[in-house]
């Protein structure tokens, strides 16, 4: 039998063997000592993005900064095509049992990714006061909230501007220094320039839901009931509302006057070459392409302006929609994969990273700070046409249009708007005929989801 002082001798021996043992035996030791911070563990984890072409090497050349930044974390980085092929390789690999670590999702996959169950909110992750949320747009964070949590980061954040040729202007008599800003300004404009000789048509955009779906936030128009599906799961769309058609007539106005060139479903890169080889002398596209288009225009030895997309005039602006994608971490049962995980997407969302990203991209910073910085060294004075977006977004509503619609099958709707338009245009079908018909494809798409979520 121990005496007293022998008896602690041995009970703090003991626990002195267990604790170490538990250490040296398990990666879960958290759960008794706190989480491990311990900074020589070499954790790896993998970040599956969408970035092609430059914004890969952007993407490559953060993700080797934070690797030298943090020695114990190696991120790998990995191109996976498309968003939708992103996140369709995600849900695969999440299933046969391999799933990355982080990876970029567009944001019509907010509800999708919600209602997977594959990722864990952000905001779970994170302890209070260990981010400075007010140090980020308002906008950009409402998009990506849904019932009041944030569950991705916002990464590559973007809308849709009006770029036009401002040489050509000139050609047509137009003042370069006052584009138009209304449906009927631009199709006054396209008139003229086509007139005048200065291109062949006024203006181009890819045949996409996006420019669609801007359009109707921006006249404060949902786009599916339920709050914009943001107060419950929506299974109605508003196609066939005034503004709609409204959006519509115009758009096939302009086709079959030849004032808009139709350069196809999605056709992202032959709108812009239209713009660039001046075939059209405005276009309508992501900010993100302000960086390539601005360059590539003075090599074609013409300077591009930029201006907030149009809308009718008589309607009130309400603003854009957010588009771009999120960073969203991939629930894994290893608490060091997750903090890890969490370490690097808020790295990439750090003051210093947003403006590297915007001034390399065109993709408008997600914080302030960043804004501020921006305008302390001029950039914006110096740099007009990366001005246009953040006017537009600071001008923009707080109403649920702008806030965006959270629809599970998004690409879906896309597809069904994409290809209505397509037989408008092609004369295949009335307007009011074809959008009652989409309306009922889309609400049929909608109801067949939520019954599968239920």
């Amino acid at each position: 039998m121990f005496d007293k002082k022998g008896t602690i001798v041995s009970v703090v021996a003991l626990l002195v063997v267990l604790a170490i043992f538990t250490i040296s035996t398990t990666s879960k030791a958290w759960w008794i000592f706190g989480e491990d911070d311990s900074q020589n563990d070499n954790i790896e984890i993998s970040f599956w993005h969408a970035m092609g072409g430059h914004n890969k090497e952007i993407v490559d050349t953060l993700v080797e900064k934070f690797n030298q930044q943090h020695p114990n974390i190696k991120v790998s980085a990995q191109y996976k095509g498309s968003y939708r092929e992103t996140l369709n390789a995600t849900i695969a690999a999440t299933q046969q049992g391999n799933p990355p670590s982080v990876i970029q999702s567009f944001e019509i996959g907010t509800r999708q990714n919600v209602d997977s169950g594959i990722f864990i909110p952000f905001q779970d992750l994170t302890k209070k006061g260990e981010i400075d949320w007010d140090d980020f747009l308002d906008p950009v964070l409402n998009y990506y909230k849904v019932n009041g949590k944030l569950y991705s980061m916002p990464f590559n954040s973007s809308n849709a501007v009006l770029y036009y040729n401002k040489n050509l202007f000139k050609k047509a008599g137009l003042d370069p220094e006052n584009p138009p800003t209304t449906f009927a300004e631009i199709t006054e404009a396209s008139q003229k320039l086509v007139a005048s000789g200065a291109s062949k048509a006024g203006i181009t955009w890819a045949l996409h839901s996006w420019f669609y779906e801007q359009w109707m936030a921006n006249l404060g128009q949902n786009l599916v009931n339920q709050e914009n599906g943001r107060a419950g799961l929506a299974d109605q769309a508003y196609l066939t509302s005034k503004k709609s058609i409204k959006i519509i007539k115009w758009w096939k106005q302009l086709y079959d006057q030849g004032l808009w060139i139709n350069p196809g479903i999605e056709a992202w890169a032959q709108a812009d070459q239209n713009f660039l080889s001046q075939r059209a002398a405005m276009l309508i596209t992501s900010t993100s392409g302000v960086t390539g288009l601005t360059k590539s225009a003075k090599e074609q030895g013409f300077e591009v302006g930029t201006a907030p997309i149009p809308i009718p005039a008589d309607e009130t602006r309400n603003g854009v929609v957010i588009g771009g994608a999120s960073l969203w971490i991939v629930k894994n049962k290893d608490r060091k994969i997750e903090k890890a995980a969490k370490d690097f997407v808020k790295w990439m969302s750090s003051t210093e990273n947003q403006v590297y990203w915007h001034k390399a991209t065109g993709y408008f910073p997600i914080r302030k700070s960043a804004v501020e910085s921006l305008k302390a060294e001029g950039w914006f004075r110096e740099n007009p046409n990366y001005q246009t977006a953040f006017d537009q977004l600071v001008e923009t509503k707080d109403v649920r249009a702008t806030q965006g619609a959270l629809v599970g099958r998004f690409m879906e709707l896309r597809t069904i708007v994409e290809k209505t338009v397509e037989k408008i245009i092609n004369d295949e079908a009335g307007i009011e005929d074809a959008l009652n018909q989409a309306n009922q494809d889309i609400n049929k798409s909608l109801k067949e989801y939520n019954k599968l979520i239920k």
